[in-house]
């Protein structure tokens, strides 16, 4: 079996790099190109690794390979079914900030137990995590 570079965890969660990251049926450029990713900073997990080859999943299911120079340490989280209030704390009963629709990825700034303050555009508060993609069941981060 390949060994992980440097032992990281597997699986982890990562992003994409770039505005473009091809993934590819296999862990090599002679393997067509399955599918296109036009999202930056989109959430992915890492499923398994080969040489520089990274074999993802994303929030939808799909999975693919993809170089690892397009993939980046930054943390972000999609959100998952309904639009979510972004707050000024972590309580239910903070002010809102802003409406984050379904879909949108946002900037992991810190992740406790129950909720992350994250970044999108201008904007930055906090968000249950629950219903979030992108972070491991009992993942924080500081």
């Amino acid at each position: 079996a390949p060994k992980p570079a440097k032992s990281l965890p597997v699986p982890r969660y990562v992003s994409l790099r770039a505005d473009e990251v091809n993934m590819r049926t296999g862990p090599g450029v002679r393997y067509h190109v399955k599918w296109v990713f036009v999202r930056k900073r989109l959430p992915v997990l890492i499923t398994a690794e080969f040489e520089s080859w990274r074999k993802i999943r994303d929030s939808q299911g799909a999975e693919g390979w993809v170089h690892r120079a397009m993939l980046s340490t930054e943390r972000s989280v999609i959100v998952k079914a309904k639009t979510l209030t972004l707050r000024r704390r972590a309580d239910e009963k903070s002010p809102a900030v802003a409406q984050l629709s379904p879909g949108m990825v946002a900037r992991i700034e810190q992740c406790g137990q129950q909720w992350c303050r994250v970044s999108v555009r201008a904007y930055s508060g906090w968000l249950r995590r629950n219903r979030l993609w992108g972070l491991g069941p009992n993942e924080t981060i500081k």
